[in-house]
């Protein structure tokens, strides 16, 4: 049985403590109430509520730790080495729509560095989680990334844009090119726990552009604890300024980033 360490601990039970509000509305999801904050992005009251639940949570175990929260923004903290990177309900319009696929994610960043991270799909009640050095774990079993090697068996997971948002020509190209090479492509909402399968094993690799850091901080540390391998679609490090993100295990993320590059050129 893996040992949580106190930090995963801290994380564990805020999430655990957010995610009974968010069970709660979700089985009243038709009741809720959805106010617009651009265009096909919604934000529910239950979304708000996960945010200030898990804000009180973790401030109170670690008070001097700063804060970067999908609806509240970034806060500073009097400790300035370490940040929560907090997405309260990742998979919005999932939850919204009645589909049983979100999650909370948090990530603690430490001088620019994550590590240590939590994604908990409260439906599924599956906990990842992932802290640097200590390996990668969904609930007490430890998770390896999928040992498949080759392009035309592994299963692949994206986003893709919706209105407003997004290079539509650009992640067309994309999928065409994956659709030909590859066992096939998954699109289900939620990139915290797009990541946290590749963790676990269930997609062979995961790409998407344009995310947030709260998107996908937590569930790269799941990819790399896992012995996958996580970079910008150019090879780059820079995910979390960028919002680029590919993921794999270190044989087929090289022949995904060769594939998806030339089709999506660089905007110019």
């Amino acid at each position: 049985m893996a040992t949580r360490s106190a930090l995963i601990n801290v994380m564990v039970r805020a999430a655990d403590k957010a995610a009974r509000g968010l069970k709660r509305d979700f089985g009243e999801v038709e009741q809720l109430q959805v106010s617009l904050k651009g265009p096909a992005d919604f934000v529910s009251t239950a979304d708000l509520k996960a945010e200030r639940t898990l804000r009180a949570e973790l401030a109170k175990a670690r008070p001097g730790f700063g804060f970067l929260m999908e609806e509240a923004g970034a806060e500073a903290g009097d400790d300035g080495r370490h940040r929560w990177i907090v997405d309260p309900l990742d998979g919005t319009s999932n939850f919204l729509h009645g589909l049983p696929h979100f999650a909370i994610s948090i990530a603690l960043e430490q001088e620019g560095e994550i590590i240590a991270g939590v994604v908990y799909d409260p439906v599924k009640d599956e906990m990842f989680w992932a802290e640097k050095g200590v390996g990668a774990y969904l609930n007490d079993r430890r998770m390896r990334v999928s040992g498949r090697r080759r392009l035309n068996e592994a299963l692949l997971a994206t986003g893709t844009p919706f209105r407003g948002h997004g290079d539509r020509g650009r992640y067309l190209g994309q999928i065409e090119a994956a659709m030909a090479a590859t066992a096939g492509i998954r699109r289900w909402g939620a990139a915290a726990l797009d990541l946290a399968y590749v963790a676990a094993g269930r997609f062979d690799g995961f790409w998407e552009e344009e995310l947030s850091p709260w998107d996908i901080a937590a569930g790269l540390i799941l990819v790399r604890e896992a012995g996958g391998y996580v970079t910008e679609l150019d090879g780059g490090q820079g995910m979390l300024s960028s919002g680029s993100v590919l993921a794999a295990n270190d044989r087929l993320h090289g022949e995904i980033a060769d594939l998806l590059r030339p089709a999506a050129p660089a905007r110019g």
